[in-house]
């Protein structure tokens, strides 16, 4: 009598196949059952994207206010005006932080401030005029939209030259092109328009600049102020590691130039900039746990499905077991089945969720949305963990089933 040869083993192979035949008898099942996923992953995806745009997005408007800026003012005390008017910041203030930092800066610049009465549409009103130099432009992240800036000429020979912002461009001339060459009074005295610029960042008149304003030569503006005061004064450190400590050595030149007692106020945009990635970091983890829920949930119905499959398939796998099939082996197709549903769920997530920013570039034209490859990565991984975890039960329970009772049952 021959022997028996012994029972060939049940490769992954053929797990994977059988698995595969078992979810495409249940075909609306199976879709149901991994929309969770698809939902959840798209969720991650998405969340990731969103927070990291938004990120971005406000670094970026907070950076156009200047690039590693510094900006310095005198705080007004109770001291007699004449001790007053001798502590505001004076332009040798300025001179003598670009000679002392001048290393580790790009530029610093001052700006006065002072207002004229002009006709605009048919009305007067007060103009906000400010007077600089040829660095105040490149300090502030300036976008010009025609002609030119004030230059280093202008300034020393006290040229009779006007910057405008674009609104009052517009309202004066009609556009920024046609403001170009033309001529306005301030203080009486003819200007010739040389450029028109706008704010890279909009700072809502929270800054110098309101919306109707002309910018003239620091030089020549000194003819209608009667006490010189610079205010603010801007600094423009080269490198970001940099602004704190020169921010702090700014402050001690203002303070050794005048009088003890003095106060000024020397500030910089890093508080507000780390405060700003520390919002978007808390946002990015709360929504991300949102997803992470999602993802659970949508776990808990994988694992009910399967041991509603394991229930309805009870004769089949008192059949398996009857010819040799051995409780690894039911183990390994249950949970592979459990791994398919949520893998493939999560990848059709995953595509949803890159497909959504990326569908946006054709209805916004310049506009880049930056998808996090992590992202991607962590949710491909959270859903085959979600297969494995939710899987797990409901294969074991296959396993463990006694053949007799399993080919009994109807």
């Amino acid at each position: 009598m021959a022997n028996r040869s012994p029972r060939k083993s049940f490769t992954w192979s053929e797990a994977l196949q059988f698995s595969w035949q078992a979810l495409r008898a249940n075909k609306v099942r199976t879709l149901l059952t991994a929309l969770g996923l698809v939902i959840g992953n798209a969720s991650v995806i998405l969340v990731v994207t969103i927070s990291l745009t938004s990120r971005d997005y406000i670094l970026e408007q907070i950076r156009g206010i200047g690039s590693n800026m510094i900006y310095a003012y005198y705080e007004a005390g109770s001291q007699t005006a004449t001790k007053v008017d001798a502590d505001f910041v004076k332009m040798a203030d300025v001179e003598a932080v670009r000679e002392q930092l001048a290393p580790r800066i790009t530029a610093a610049t001052g700006v006065m401030s002072n207002y004229d009465r002009m006709v605009i549409a048919g009305r007067e009103q007060d103009v906000a005029v400010l007077g600089s130099d040829e660095h105040y432009a490149p300090v502030r992240n300036h976008v010009l939209l025609a002609g030119r800036f004030l230059d280093a000429s202008d300034v020393a020979l006290r040229q009779k030259v006007a910057v405008l912002t674009r609104r009052l461009a517009e309202r004066l001339f009609g556009s920024p092109r046609n403001a170009i060459g033309e001529v306005l009074k301030v203080h009486g005295l003819q200007f010739t328009v040389i450029g028109v610029f706008r704010e890279k960042t909009s700072t809502y008149g929270l800054s110098e600049l309101a919306d109707e304003t002309i910018v003239i030569p620091l030089s020549v503006i000194r003819y209608f102020t009667p006490v010189e005061r610079i205010d603010p004064m801007y600094v423009q450190v080269r490198t970001p590691a940099d602004v704190v400590p020169v921010t702090a050595i700014v402050q001690q030149i203002l303070e050794s130039r005048h009088r003890p007692g003095a106060r000024y106020r020397v500030e910089n945009l890093t508080a507000i900039l780390e405060a700003a990635s520390s919002i978007a970091l808390i946002l990015t983890l709360v929504l991300i746990l949102v997803a992470a829920i999602a993802l659970i949930i949508s776990g808990i119905g994988i694992m009910n499905i399967m041991l509603v499959t394991v229930t309805e398939r009870t004769r089949e796998i008192g059949i398996r077991k009857s010819v040799g099939a051995t409780r690894g082996e039911i183990l390994r197709q249950f949970l592979l089945e459990a791994v398919l549903i949520s893998v493939g769920g999560g990848f059709l997530g995953i595509l949803l969720g890159v497909a959504m920013p990326l569908s946006v570039r054709f209805f916004a034209d310049g506009l880049d949305i930056p998808i996090s490859g992590i992202s991607i990565a962590v949710a491909f991984a959270v859903s085959f963990l979600v297969g494995i975890v939710f899987g797990l039960l409901p294969a074991s329970r296959a396993a463990q089933l006694n053949p007799v009772e399993a080919l009994r049952y109807e």
